[in-house]
């Protein structure tokens, strides 16, 4: 499930004091962070643990300032001074052809609250931490589209002005280790929906389609390594998603019209694979993301500076034509089928099947067991019916541990509450074959949701030997090496729930220090960039994203995800590659990114990004026209 997490960002500020203002008691600092009427907060915000957090809450048109720890927010406001002003802030004064001005207080100062009020007023909140009251919307802006900053009194001094940034964030998951059915065999999850689904490894098959300049039809031999793959294969196409791409010059009325064309032309020729219809996803764009790439080091690289109107003026005659070089590599299709393994016995009913099952096992006809236990497995998975397993007949010996492996493993890939169940089963099996490696990696794999979920004691010195061990009985280094970052990631959760910081920092290091050496899929690197970034390390979610965020190939969540970790950053935002990754976005999903721009409290990061000049060029271009 998603949701909601808020982040704080301090400003230095030049606060030219306007009348109101200096009603308020408030004493405005020129240089908050040299001031020494600012060092008492300025050393203890400096020294506060990472994990501390805190935002404003609105309820009922009242504010609270909420905070996951009551002691931290007392010892802060030590002295009857100290204290917390809100600015409201309204997004109608940061429209499209409004000079912002310099001054950082955009809104409307609240009466402060002090120390005595504030510590007083703390009662505990609905999401564990404390909040107390700091103030109420004014009636003249209940029907604006808000923000609040909060600005933070050192005796009467404001020394600290901070934003709330509303991120987006998920649960996130152990890197997907496998589990040993036939093979082996992932568990994934869509990111936003965060369903179940049974994938092997080689589910998804990725083709990219040249096309030539204003054709819409494809060159055979281009397409001949897609047909051959599917004709080899023993597998049904589930889905196509077909992304379209025009190269940027020309108009885009005709580029449009041009991708379309050619998304259509290439679902019409799949679909004469098979029947039924296959789901179609297409989509469409200018490749602005791959121009933008591939200019940035040569003659043109100052086209990067221009906004796209500009840009496209610019690459007609001579121009275009010395472009070509790149611009006939941005005509094309990208091509992700995602395929499901053919169900030989499909039209049977799960009655038959188990009887046809329980005989083949009397025959001793494994092999062919294992087959009809697929089938048995993608009924029972849609019916969701898995007490139908205890109807499957197979006797506890060792020639059938294949088969007896599978249907433990099966509970557990259905619901990981049966993990104590099948960890038991698992161990029965395992004193038939003592040194079956399936056998031994899946009591690992199953061992780790029990405990991180608490559901039985786990001496963490003896299951990282247990993890280690397995490259003695034939397991695969690199699956090994996942193990351990999921060991790690397990331990820092619960040294940071035991507050020994130290130890959780010496786990995240492991985990940055290792996370290279694997290929992630597309849920792995959400979840560790999500688990970075809760423990503080956005630098390093950040590079662990960096290199895919520029790809036109990019998951789409994955991007606003980055986009989430790094917007609020001036100098990312600054840097010449950040507007590329920015029109990756809105040629992925222009709605989605142009709504980052809503308020904090209306599934925005905040409007108040639109401050910075870069930001706020590429959304008015692309946002309000």
């Amino acid at each position: 499930m998603k949701k909601i997490t808020f982040f704080v960002v301090f400003l230095f500020f030049y606060l030219p004091q306007t009348k109101a203002q200096k009603t308020l008691d408030i004493i405005f600092s020129q240089n908050p962070s040299q001031d020494s009427r600012c060092n008492y907060f300025n050393n203890y915000f400096l020294n506060s643990p990472k994990e501390i957090r805190y935002s404003i809450v609105m309820e009922n048109e009242k504010l609270y300032f909420e905070v996951t720890n009551k002691s931290w927010a007392i010892h802060l406001f030590k002295n009857t001074g100290d204290g917390i002003a809100i600015d409201i802030v309204s997004k109608s004064s940061y429209n499209c052809g409004i000079d912002m001005g310099k001054s950082q207080i955009k809104g409307t100062i609240l009466k402060p609250v002090y120390a005595k009020q504030l510590v007083r007023g703390f009662k505990p909140s609905r999401g564990g931490g404390f909040r107390t009251l700091v103030g109420a919307i004014p009636q003249n802006l209940k029907h604006e589209e808000l923000e609040f900053n909060i600005l933070f009194l050192n005796n009467k001094v404001l020394c600290r002005q901070q934003k709330i940034y509303n991120l987006e964030s998920y649960p996130w998951e152990l890197l997907d280790m496998g589990v040993y059915l036939d093979s082996l065999t992932y568990k994934s999850k869509e990111i936003r929906t965060v369903k179940d689904k049974f994938i092997t490894k080689y589910k998804k098959l990725k083709f990219i389609i040249p096309f030539q300049k204003n054709k819409s039809e494809y060159i055979p031999e281009d397409i001949k390594p897609l047909y051959d793959s599917l004709r080899l294969t023993d597998f049904n196409i589930k889905k196509i998603n077909i992304k379209a791409y025009s190269s940027i010059e020309g108009s885009l009325e005709r580029n449009l019209e041009l991708q379309k064309q050619r998304a259509h032309t290439i679902a019409k020729s799949l679909k004469s694979f098979q029947k039924p219809d296959i789901v179609t996803n297409i989509s469409s764009s200018e490749n602005w993301v791959e121009f933008l790439n591939d200019i940035s080091k040569g003659k043109y690289k100052d086209f990067k500076k221009l906004n796209k109107k500009q840009i496209k003026h610019k690459v007609i005659g001579v121009v275009s034509k010395e472009l070509e070089m790149f611009l006939k590599n941005h005509r094309k299709a990208v091509i992700i089928l995602e395929l499901e393994k053919k169900n030989k016995y499909g039209e049977m009913t799960t009655g038959n099947l188990i009887s046809k099952f329980n005989k083949l096992v009397k025959e001793d006809n494994i092999e062919e067991a294992l087959v009809i236990q697929n089938s048995i497995f993608m009924k029972l998975r849609e019916e969701k019916s898995p007490n139908k397993l205890r109807r499957l007949i197979v006797p506890k010996q060792i020639k059938f541990i294949p088969v007896l492996n599978k249907n433990s493993i099966f509970k557990y890939l259905l619901n990981l509450s049966y993990s104590k169940i099948v960890f038991d089963e698992l161990k029965k099996l395992e004193k038939l074959d003592s040194k079956n490696k399936r056998i031994k990696y899946n009591l690992v794999v199953v061992k780790f949701i029990i405990w991180r979920n608490n559901w039985e004691g786990i001496n963490e010195e003896d299951f990282e030997k247990e993890i280690n061990l397995l490259k003695k009985h034939g397991i695969k280094q690199n699956l090994i090496d996942r193990m351990l970052v999921n060991f790690h990631i397990v331990k820092a959760e619960k040294n940071m729930k035991a507050g020994k910081y130290d130890e959780k920092d010496d786990s995240v290091e492991f985990i940055i220090d290792s996370y290279e050496n694997f290929n992630f899929s597309n849920y792995d690197y959400l979840s560790l960039a999500q688990f970075l970034t809760y423990y503080s390390n956005i630098d390093d979610a950040t590079d662990l994203l960096d290199d895919k965020v520029r790809m036109i190939t990019i998951d789409e969540n994955l991007l606003f995800y980055y986009l989430n970790l790094t917007i609020t950053n001036k100098y990312n935002v600054a840097s010449q590659n950040y507007r590329t990754i920015m029109l990756n976005a809105i040629n992925m999903n222009k709605e989605r990114f142009c709504k980052l721009f809503n308020s904090s409290l209306e599934k925005g990061v905040t409007f108040q990004l639109l401050e910075n000049e870069y930001l706020r060029k590429t959304y008015c271009e692309n946002c309000k026209n």
